[in-house]
């Protein structure tokens, strides 16, 4: 069928369970389509390999839907720190705190019971607090410290939080939590970034705003389409007036926008989705789950 296709398509969507996207994946790209890949791009870092090695052998493109960096309130946030405004970056805080699997209603599909060569919670949300770190920094790599991984919910047999304390360049310290344990929360995402000169708080309950504060002391609190911003007052971040949220559908639309370019040539710039980026938050995710087990081997001899 994809070979039928192939000529009248420009690209595929991969939208099944992480699991069976290698072999759908690796399908498309042998049939000469570009393809839009769901996260995450793998179950393991070793297929994302596979993956990236038949992307070059393809000459084919591949983009990975990380959505939230889709927000115009994100991209402000990386505008910022691209012009300077924060200074030195410091230390990065990102955490995607979710309740799904400590409702007495938990009741996740069969794929996400069970735990591959990275956990699930990881796959699933793991990947987008790595992705909105190496987003929002223009992609600094990070250095695993430390990590803890946890079963508390009402799934049982699988790891439903993560904990990580890694570093990246020489003086950076960043802080990284997710899991689906969290009442309260149905979806917690939030960053919060501090440099030098300045520091920036988002979270995705309130996608319109990004608070700016400064070494002045002055407290900023900044709305998509306002006139002094860098990114966020352009015309297709504005399709609906400021006070009406551009949400989750939104963010959405802009990164296909993304992606459309990307395929038609019209930018160069596809490291955001590209399977590099997938390809170093796997590796990431692998090497937390690596850390973690060493830590639970040290505390039970």
């Amino acid at each position: 069928m994809l070979e039928a296709e192939a000529d009248v398509l420009d690209a595929v969507c991969i939208l099944t369970p992480t699991p069976d996207h290698l072999g759908s994946v690796l399908d498309a790209l042998k049939a000469g389509l570009n393809v839009i890949c769901e996260k995450a791009l793998a179950a393991s870092a070793q297929d994302a390999d596979l993956i990236k090695a038949a992307v070059e052998e393809s000459g084919q493109k591949l983009m990975v839907t990380f959505n939230y960096a889709g927000y115009p309130m994100v991209r402000e946030a990386r505008a910022k720190i691209a012009a300077g405004q924060l200074g030195r970056i410091h230390h990065i805080q990102c955490e995607m705190p979710q309740e799904s699997f400590a409702l007495d209603s938990a009741n996740p599909q069969l794929w996400r019971r069970k735990d591959y060569g990275i956990p699930c919670v990881s796959l699933d949300l793991g990947v987008h607090v790595h992705h909105l770190v190496h987003y929002l920094t223009g992609g600094v790599s990070l250095r695993n410290a430390s990590a803890l991984e946890a079963c508390n919910g009402n799934v049982p047999d699988v790891v439903d939080s993560v904990s990580v304390l890694a570093k990246g360049g020489d003086s950076l310290i960043v802080d990284l939590r997710w899991g689906k344990v969290f009442l309260g929360h149905s979806n917690g995402l939030r960053f919060r970034i501090y440099g030098d000169l300045g520091s920036l708080m988002w979270e995705q309950s309130s996608p319109e705003i990004l608070h700016f504060s400064e070494k002045t002391g002055a407290r900023n609190t900044l709305e998509r389409g306002q006139p002094n911003l860098l990114e966020a007052n352009k015309a297709e971040y504005n399709r609906f007036k400021a006070g009406h949220p551009a949400g989750f559908v939104e963010a959405f639309a802009n990164i296909y926008s993304d992606f459309h370019s990307i395929i038609c040539g019209a930018t160069s710039d596809q490291d955001t989705y590209s399977v590099d980026s997938a390809l170093q938050g796997l590796r990431f995710l692998s090497s937390v789950h690596d850390s973690a087990q060493r830590s639970t081997e040290i505390s039970n001899p």
